[in-house]
């Protein structure tokens, strides 16, 4: 369960980088050319998917017995661009291969 978990969760958090990367196209349509809709839609699923993403950094954090300063950068990441990709790199990785 452990190692399907940390999956999910890897998966998740790349999708969630990218509908976050994402914002840097929807906003300037919505900004500058009056086009709503593309905006709506990823803000909804970007919403979504940090939920989910807090949700499950929580579940692999008790599950891998992360300390405090893990979760901490691993819940930080999510806030930043390109936040989760380099968390995916620095802390999910290495814990995939324990």
């Amino acid at each position: 369960m452990k190692s399907s978990l940390l999956q999910l969760f890897r998966i998740i958090a790349i999708i969630e980088g990218f509908t976050y990367l994402s914002f840097a196209v929807t906003v300037p349509l919505k900004k500058i050319y009056h086009f709503d809709s593309p905006n709506y839609i990823n803000g909804m699923i970007h919403g979504v998917l940090f939920l989910i993403y807090v949700i499950l950094c929580f579940l692999v954090a008790k599950d891998r017995k992360w300390n405090t300063r893990t979760l901490f950068l691993a819940q930080i990441a999510s806030l930043l661009p390109f936040g989760t990709f380099v968390a995916d790199v620095k802390i999910f990785k290495k814990e995939s291969k324990n």
